[in-house]
């Protein structure tokens, strides 16, 4: 899911650059939002949970990382983010039908608490949310088709400001929606009950109304696409299939190196070949529902969101250079997990 590149920012009293590897260029702000002390290094993976009401944070650059759970108001949630200059953890939220951001971050881990404190929300517009992206100060969240909204599927764009989310466009689209993540100006979304992966050039020039598609292809022996990140800085995707939502075995993880040339030179409506993947798939992987994945780009780790096995995992596979059925390095139980996301940001003075 989801990238994001904060270039400069100017924090404490010194000078520094700042960047945010899972984020697009965002505004230099003269004074810091919130004035918690950071780190020079971060690197923080959130969850978030469709029934404990609850998110996980961990600090993967501990000495023995140990997730945190913090409270949130919705049950049930579904796409998470988390904006390290704003201190804002960002959540859709499935109970309420709304964006939320939880704002103090850091003072909430320094002061142990157990529950985040939400600082606004957008109002309730969609219903079924799948996931968020967020690209600067817009976020999207996709609406699931389903009964409850005449079974159509839409992006919704917000404009987050320093107290709210205004809705600024609505985006119909022929395709059943769940990950998305956004480059730019460039949305990737998969297209759920199919083995597709869907490309929106020039994404927020559009105006509201049905778009379509600048190309779609079919990922070779995929069967139901869910979870997608995209890293520029090494060109890698990384895609999940969910096979059989019954099958705890069936689930793998495919991932697509110098992607862009490989989606370059695929026409629209064609497939990408199994030669052009690397894929991990098999009983050893513990892969049954893999419904999110994070990518960190340094230490080339994927995490994934595991719904079926378990009742939630929180899985790390190691980089695979080669197919195979490999075995997570650290599972861990996360009850009702939907949604992993990794953000790394790292600062230097000068």
């Amino acid at each position: 899911m989801k990238k994001l590149l904060f270039p400069l920012a100017i924090i404490a009293i010194s000078f520094a650059s700042c960047s945010d590897d899972d984020s697009m260029p965002t505004p230099v702000d003269p004074t810091p939002v919130d004035p918690t002390p950071t780190p020079a290094v971060e690197l923080k993976l959130f969850t978030s949970s469709n029934t404990s009401g609850a998110i996980s944070y961990t600090d993967l650059l501990a000495t023995a990382p140990t997730p945190k759970s913090f409270s949130v108001s919705s049950t049930d949630s579904d796409g998470i983010f988390y904006d390290p200059f704003k201190d804002q953890v960002i959540l859709a939220s499935r109970t309420n039908n709304r964006v939320d951001a939880y704002t103090g971050f850091r003072n909430s881990i320094i002061t142990s608490s157990t529950a985040l404190s939400l600082g606004f929300s957008s109002v309730s517009d969609f219903t079924n949310a799948r996931e968020i992206a967020v690209s600067s100060d817009k976020v999207v969240v996709t609406q699931d088709q389903n009964a409850g909204n005449g079974n159509i599927s839409k992006f919704y764009v917000y404009q987050r400001n320093t107290s709210g989310f205004t809705l600024l466009n609505t985006y119909t689209v022929d395709i059943k929606l769940w990950g998305i993540h956004l480059e730019g100006e460039t949305m990737y979304a998969i297209a759920d009950n199919t083995s597709d992966l869907v490309v929106y050039n020039n994404f927020f020039a559009n105006a509201t109304g049905t778009i379509t598609a600048s190309k779609r292809v079919t990922i070779e022996g995929l069967v139901r696409t869910h979870g997608i990140t995209y890293s520029n800085q090494d060109n890698v995707m990384v895609l999940s299939d969910v096979g059989l939502a019954s099958s705890a075995t069936d689930g793998g993880l495919i991932v697509i190196n110098n992607f862009s040339s490989v989606l370059s030179a695929t026409a629209n409506m064609g497939t990408i070949a199994m030669s052009n993947q690397v894929r991990i798939y098999g009983p050893n992987s513990l892969l049954g529902n893999p419904v999110d994945v994070a990518y960190d780009h340094v230490t080339n780790d994927i995490y994934v969101a595991e719904r079926l096995n378990g009742g939630g995992q929180v899985l790390k596979f190691a980089f695979p250079t080669t197919n195979g059925d490999f075995a997570p390095q650290t599972p861990r139980n996360e009850p009702g997990v939907t949604a992993v996301y990794s953000v790394r940001r790292q600062c230097v003075d000068f």
